[in-house]
């Protein structure tokens, strides 16, 4: 298969949960590039957009003002409003902010298909801070779905957290319920995504009707823009 740039790529098979006799939108692939992949994307690549964001903006517009590794798939959209101004005030108020690193996968996936394996890393430093809230009762706000996933996966049946790095297969729901994350940042979700499945465990889904049917009603935009909001139980 050719590729802007004189590059190609050699498709293998299907990557994981692609399945079926349609269309398979990921695969395994070996890639021949005429420079190093980072500046090959930077040059003749694009983010995932949807139907309704109808302009395409550059990369930079992206990306998250706090991250310092490339690897997610897609943007991490419930980060994007923060600015280095916002986290300086936050930090003076006494909040404290802890890193922790998930690689987004492609999240624009079918009808209740579950999430791909992600890569995540969580610092000892982190997980230590997120025990110390829980000790004394403070709140542990997650600042999107990713940081729950990382953080769910590293924290034990007991509810303390650990440091660990991988990738997480995941997935939050009900009946599993939350050991670390008391609260979350976050955008809206599609009925069958399993990130709702994980809303509906931090705050029961008669709460999520009603935040729900007003999204609607005010004709907020879903994704990347328009959809941020604090969920305090």
């Amino acid at each position: 298969m050719q590729l802007p740039g004189g590059a190609e790529a050699t498709l293998h098979v299907p990557y994981l949960r692609s399945q079926g006799d349609g269309p398979h939108r990921l695969w395994i692939a070996t890639l021949n590039l005429p420079r190093p992949l980072p500046a090959y994307l930077e040059q003749h690549g694009f983010p995932i957009r949807y139907s309704y964001v109808k302009e395409g903006w550059p990369l930079a517009y992206y990306q998250n003002v706090y991250s310092t590794e490339k690897g997610s798939a897609e943007m991490p959209s419930a980060g994007r409003a923060f600015t280095p101004e916002l986290i300086t005030q936050l930090v003076a108020r006494g909040v404290q902010v802890a890193p922790l690193l998930l690689h987004t996968g492609v999240a624009s996936l079918e009808s209740h298909e579950p999430p791909y394996e992600e890569f995540y890393r969580v610092p000892l430093e982190t997980a230590r801070l997120v025990n110390a809230a829980r000790a004394n009762r403070k709140r542990v706000i997650a600042v999107g779905t990713t940081v729950v996933r990382s953080l769910e996966t590293v924290t034990d049946e007991e509810g303390t957290a650990h440091p660990g790095e991988g990738w997480t297969k995941l997935v939050i729901t009900p009946q599993r319920g939350l050991r670390a994350v008391n609260a979350m940042i976050t955008g809206l979700h599609e009925p069958c995504a399993t990130h709702l499945s994980m809303l509906e465990t931090l705050t029961g889904l008669e709460h999520l009707k009603i935040t729900y049917r007003e999204a609607l009603q005010e004709r907020y935009l879903w994704h990347e823009f328009g959809d941020v909001h604090l969920i305090l139980p």
